[in-house]
């Protein structure tokens, strides 16, 4: 699943290419993207302009005149900016027709992306209960200590509850613990406020670098937009067999319904 990093890297690279182009019609293939009316989704982007572009948490948010668009990648989704004439698979489900000849295509193959239109002036701080973002001056020590103290669940699910930071995934969520030395099945009440500040300043580091190296493409992920992220070249445990830092064998949990890699020697 795309994470805030990877979001970021689309986000930005859309803003290069779509800002001020004009939706002359909105084709939907396969309607539940769609969350609301379908009409209605059509009738309010035809006409409207990609005037600015922003991210909160794992959401695209585009904004128009009128509108805010907001898309949702899921598992799978993805954008490609296409000529109009060039072939279309079955997993392209909703097509923006463009008015400079090209079409903003999105194509999804497990169909869990999900797109709606918002009011223009929707109050993004509190947009769907997200947590604070990473480098918001509230997310501090005393914000993370005490949310944690609450939790008797492990530490890994917590970093990964959009209503506590936004955009946190399984791939950093693993990485921000490795750097922490925390193991992920650590419950979450018995964290002091020296690990707290360590998930802060570790949290934005590695999505801060995430960033720059362009997201992290493994599996199945790529921005779909001529970006391929080189994060996962950075990557000190996730997916890996043995430790990059003490060459220890890595070892695989399943918390809280995810698949956790961590270090046995590192993370004490």
């Amino acid at each position: 699943m795309p994470e805030l990093p990877e979001v970021e890297t689309v986000v930005r690279t859309l803003e290069k290419k779509l800002k001020n182009k004009r939706i002359e019609k909105v084709e939907i293939l396969y309607e539940p993207i769609i969350s609301g009316d379908v009409k209605s989704f059509k009738r309010k982007l035809k006409g409207e302009h990609f005037r600015s572009f922003k991210r909160r948490g794992k959401f695209l948010l585009f904004y128009m005149d009128n509108v805010l668009l907001v898309s949702h990648l899921r598992m799978e989704g993805k954008y490609y900016i296409q000529d109009k004439k060039e072939p279309r698979d079955k997993h392209m489900h909703v097509i923006f027709h463009l008015d400079n000849n090209k079409e903003l295509r999105y194509r999804d193959t497990r169909k869990f992306g999900r797109m709606e239109i918002c009011a223009l002036d929707t109050d993004i701080d509190t947009f769907h209960d997200l947590g604070y973002e990473p480098w918001d001056d509230r997310l501090d020590i005393s914000y993370v200590y005490n949310h944690c103290k609450k939790r008797n669940i492990p530490i890994k699910s917590v970093l990964l509850d959009q209503h506590f930071i936004a955009g946190i995934g399984n791939i950093y969520a693993d990485e921000i613990l490795f750097a922490c030395k925390i193991r992920p099945e650590r419950i979450a009440n018995k964290i002091t406020k020296k690990d707290a500040q360590n998930i802060i300043d570790e949290t934005r580091r590695i999505l801060a670098e995430a960033i720059e190296a362009g997201g992290t493409t493994i599996r199945s992920y790529t921005s779909s937009l001529g970006v391929s992220g080189r994060f996962q070249l950075s990557c000190m445990v996730h997916t890996k067999d043995i430790c990059q830092k003490c060459n220890s064998k890595i070892i695989v949990k399943w918390i809280g319904g995810r698949s956790s890699y961590y270090c046995p020697k590192c993370q004490k």
